[in-house]
């Protein structure tokens, strides 16, 4: 018998895509548009939040191992690292706060 998809995971990790997708592209953006006050500005903030969305990213990942290989440990991976992606960028906790709720209550079904 086939187990399903667990649908907490999946929308956490639909949802922690997109932020990543929405990231790359407006921190691509930001860094070739205006002055070069402008853009120093731009490359100091990208600096500065880096390790979040990287920890981000690499909490996706686990998110769809979890997912996919219907194990539970990758799960709260995941979980541990979107938690870890807010203490390190607080400003940005409401992009990944939903991913980590759900993925800790996806432990639970």
């Amino acid at each position: 018998m086939k187990k399903k998809l667990n649908i907490l995971l999946l929308i956490a990790f639909i949802l922690g895509l997109l932020y990543l997708i929405y990231s790359g592209w407006y921190w691509g953006t930001s860094m070739s548009a205006g002055s070069s006050t402008d853009q120093a500005g731009a490359a100091l903030a990208s600096v500065l939040v880096t390790p979040h969305l990287i920890c981000a990213g690499i909490a996706v990942i686990f998110n769809a191992l979890g997912l996919f290989m219907r194990k539970a440990g990758f799960a709260l991976t995941g979980a541990i690292l979107y938690t870890v992606a807010i203490v390190l960028f607080p400003p940005y906790f409401m992009f990944v706060v939903l991913e980590a709720v759900l993925s800790l209550l996806a432990l639970h079904r």
